[in-house]
Formats: C-alpha cells, structure tokens, sequence
C-alpha cells in the first residue's frame, strides 16, 4: 500500500495484510483517516515528534518462528511524564504481534479471545487457573504515532487496567469504548537484538513490571532441602558402619620422655576418612608444657604434624583471684584416611617446672562428629535468607510505581 502525505509530499508505501483505517505519516506524523469512499483525508498532526525509537517502520524480525513486519507505532503517556513505545508488527499469514518497551524492558503481547467485562474493584483476573495481581490502573495518552492502523487512533484517553504474574501479563484497554485485552510476556532485549540484529536497543534500567527475577524462592529452598537431606543421607551411609577407634591413651612420664620422642605401636585403621582427635592434659601450675604429634603413614610414608601448648596460670590482684588457661586441650588431625600408621609423641615441660609429673595422651580415631555437615546446612540457610532479602527488594523495586503495592 502507498500513501502520500500532503503535509510533506512524502509517499509511504508498506505492504500491509488488513484494511487500514487509519494512517499517521512517519515523516511529519500528519493523522489520516480513510473516509467512506476510501479516501484518505488528514484530521491532525502529533505535535510530538519522536525520533528516539529503537525500531522503524517497515522493520522485519523474526519472532515466535515467523518473519514479523512492523506496521505501525505508538507512543503512550500516563499523568505525569511516564511513557513507553509500542509496536505493532505482522506476519505474512496475518498474524499480529504487539511489541512494549520502557526503560529498556521488552514485553511481547498477542491479543486475548474476548473476556467479560472488567468490573471495578477487580484485584485479581484469573486465567487459565493463574491468578494475576492488578498492578495498576490508567489512563493513557497517545502522544505520537506512525504507520499504518486497522483502528481508530483515539483522540480521548484510554483506560488500562494492567494484571501481573511474571513474566506474564494481561493488558486491558478500554478504547472507543471498546474493551480489548492482550496476554504478554516478558522477552529479554537480547531476543529483540537477535530478531532485528540492525538496531540499537535502549538502554535497560530499574526493574520492569513483569522481569522475572533471578531467584524463585520456593524452588530455591526445595533445592536447599534436597542438598541438605542428601548430606545427611550420605553422612550416615559413609559412616553407619565405622566404630570410635582408641589408638592410643597413656600417661607419659616426663622423667622418661621430656623434650625425647616416643613411638607408638602400630595400628590399622579401616573405612572412610574421618578425624583423628587428640585430648592432652596434665598438670601444670603457673607453667606450661607442649605436645608434639606426628602421625606417620607406614604405607605411603606421609607425616602429618601437630603441635599444641597446654598453659595454665593463676594468683590474685588487688583482692580478686583470676586463672588464665586451662590444664586440658583438644584438637584434630582431619581427614585421617583408612591405613596402617603409628604415632610419634614428644612432651615437653618448662625447664624451671619440677612439679609436673606426667601428660595424659588419648588418640581416638573417628570420633563421631557432624560438624562439616551443621556447617553447610547452616551455610545454605544463612544464602536463602539472603537470597530472600535481595529478592524482597526486587519485588520492592518492581512495585515501586504501582498504586496497589503490598510493600509500605
């Protein structure tokens, strides 16, 4: 079809597969409607001119596996200064696609079969057993046009009443009296740059009505269950059939072994890796002692060393007793594989120290302990809450601008 504007003297000619009733010249954007003789006579113009539109007329893209041409555009304002683009594109077997943006947030709608008519004080429309939370209601401007149009631009406002569940969407517009209804989508820009590779996309900020957040809270604590009761499982399983092992438990005399190494027999340890703890304890006062342990691997020759100081302090201070330490300590060698190994103990005392007699020594292998697993799960439950939080504040952002918030 071809269209010559009288404003401008300049001809518009777009292949098009429906009766246009009304055409908005994109040069000039000088309004045109097609008179009962089939006429075009010009009723006004858009006195604002916009030339900041990501896509133009005529533009093809390929969506939803068809080749889709832009056949007209629309630019609409709400009280006070909020606007968005609109796009409306068809295929080659007749099909319209309606495209939205604003502030760089596409949604791609198709219009409904007619639904009844929308009752006031309606917060919730269901669809196809979705409820969808009323977001807003307006009233809305077309501020600018171009293109080619099956309707009746409308010189009054149209109403919008404007239902959420994202990434989805139900747009209802009330024009010339006519309730229409469209059913959209949330489409990430990086589909619109696909389908038309030649343009530049606008620049995306805030949250958009209805972009899907990154996190779904319920699916992210049924992944967090899952993994936890799945640690657990395998905790158990690893470790049903394991006993405590006491390898060695003596009291050493530091007449004998003071500052001088003392080997242990050997001893065979038989299933998965699990800790090896120590327990030291002797009796120092106002001094300390020191223990040295290597576990030696007879299989592989691998040495693990560990060392702990063991010091205990007391007296009084203007009046008032204190103590400072303790004559008992425990620690870990972690990760003790299954094998064959004996241990090398070295006491130490204080040289000025001639009190203490012995050093109590108990080494137990496999000494039960979830402590690993409480740390992840408590772990995974410290990221859903956090999870939660930031998602709390999407949704907070995403509402910000809705007069039907349940955010204060």
């Amino acid at each position: 079809m071809k269209i010559p504007c009288y404003d401008c003297n300049t001809e518009t000619e777009l292949e098009v597969g429906f009766e246009v009733v009304n055409f908005v010249c994109p040069k000039c954007h000088s309004l045109y409607a097609r008179d009962n003789e089939g006429h075009f006579r010009r009723k006004n113009k858009y006195s604002n001119i916009l030339k900041d539109y990501p896509l133009e007329l005529g533009d093809v893209g390929f969506l939803n596996g068809s080749e889709y041409k832009v056949t007209g555009i629309l630019k609409k304002k709400v009280h006070p200064d909020y606007t968005w683009n609109e796009f409306i594109l068809q295929n080659e077997a007749k099909e319209f696609l309606y495209l939205s943006v604003s502030n760089g947030h596409w949604m791609m709608l198709t219009e409904m079969e007619k639904i009844d008519q929308l009752r006031k004080g309606v917060k919730v429309l269901k669809h196809d057993d979705v409820s969808y939370d009323l977001f807003e209601h307006s009233d809305a401007q077309i501020i600018d046009a171009q293109g080619f149009f099956d309707f009746e631009l409308p010189g009054k406002l149209i109403h919008l009443a404007e239902f959420i569940n994202p990434p989805f969407i139900i747009s209802v517009e009330k024009m010339n009296n006519v309730q229409t209804a469209f059913h959209g989508e949330y489409v990430r820009k990086s589909v619109i740059k696909k389908a038309f590779p030649k343009r530049t996309m606008p620049y995306q900020s805030g949250v958009g009505m209805i972009q899907p957040s990154r996190f779904d809270l319920r699916n992210t604590a049924i992944i967090f269950c899952l993994f936890a009761l799945l640690i657990l499982t395998a905790n158990w399983y690893i470790y049903k059939d394991q006993v405590e092992q006491n390898v060695f438990n003596s009291a050493i005399k530091f007449n004998e072994f003071n500052n001088k190494e003392m080997t242990t027999p050997s001893f065979v340890l038989n299933g998965a890796s699990a800790p090896m703890t120590i327990k030291v304890s002797t009796a120092v006062l106002n001094s300390w002692a020191n223990l040295n342990i290597a576990l030696i691997n007879e299989d592989n020759g691998d040495e693990t060393y560990a060392n702990k100081d063991i010091e205990y302090y007391y007296g009084t201070s203007e009046g008032e007793s204190w103590t400072e330490g303790s004559q008992s300590e425990k620690f870990n060698i972690c990760g003790v594989k299954a094998g064959k190994y004996h241990l090398s103990i070295t006491p130490m005392k204080a040289p000025e120290d001639f009190s203490t007699s012995t050093m109590n020594v108990s080494v137990v292998w496999n000494q039960p302990s979830n402590r690993n697993v409480w740390l992840v799960i408590i772990g995974m439950i410290a990221l859903y809450f956090i999870i939660r939080y930031f998602k709390n504040q999407f949704e907070r952002n995403r509402w910000a601008d809705s007069s039907y918030s349940n955010f204060d």
